[in-house]
Parts: structure tokens; sequence; C-alpha cells
């Protein structure tokens, strides 16, 4: 009898937990960290075009700075 009912507890606190984690994931205060973390893939930190842009501008200023 004291086993059913300590297994019988024990699921409703894991019940009340993953709810709780639940809640937690899908509140609106989340939603700014989730977006975020779903950019993350998404975002280049480099783009080709900017890499290209830097190459000349270094290439230029090494150009500028042989000649005397």
């Amino acid at each position: 009898m004291m086993t059913a009912l300590m297994h019988s507890i024990w699921t409703v606190v894991v019940f009340v937990v993953f709810i709780g984690i639940i809640a937690w994931a899908y509140s609106g205060k989340r939603k700014k960290d989730f977006d975020e973390a779903a950019r993350l893939v998404l975002d280049d930190d480099d783009p080709v075009q900017e890499n290209q842009k830097k190459d000349n501008t270094e290439t230029e200023s090494q150009k500028n700075q042989e000649k005397p």
C-alpha cells in the first residue's frame, strides 16, 4: 500500500515539474532568447561581400604604404 502511494506522489511531482518546464519554455520572457538562438544558424558573422571589401581595403592600404 505504501509503495503505491509513493509511486502516485512521485508521478504527480514529475508531472508538475514537466508542466513547469513547458510553461517556462513557452513564456513570453523567453521569446527573445529563443528567437536569437533560432537565428544563430542563419546569421553570418562575415559575409562574402564584406570579406571582399576588407581584402580590397587591405590591399589598397598596403599599396599606399609601399609607395614612397
